[in-house]
């Protein structure tokens, strides 16, 4: 019996599915960047900021009416590209 077959596949099977990124904290200064500008747009506090797929992600960002959203950046601009109410 060959189990050469199953190997194959279980090497197959570890290519495809590649490495797994994990998401990025910021640099301090970058980070410190974010904070002025949520702060600019009217946002009190946060849970956590990340770079997550090539964005900026802000994760639980509460505005002065209390209204919680996950947000996206332009990690270039800084600009809030997504804001997404939950």
């Amino acid at each position: 019996m060959s189990f050469r077959p199953l190997a194959a596949f279980a090497i197959g099977l570890a290519l495809l599915s590649g490495p797994v990124l994990a998401d990025e904290k910021l640099p301090p200064d970058q980070q410190a960047k974010v904070e002025d500008i949520l702060k600019k747009e009217g946002f009190t506090k946060w849970k956590e900021i990340e770079l997550d797929d090539g964005m900026i992600e802000v994760d639980d960002a509460i505005d002065a009416n209390g209204k919680q959203f996950d947000l996206k950046l332009d990690p270039k601009t800084l600009e809030v590209v997504k804001r997404k109410a939950e």
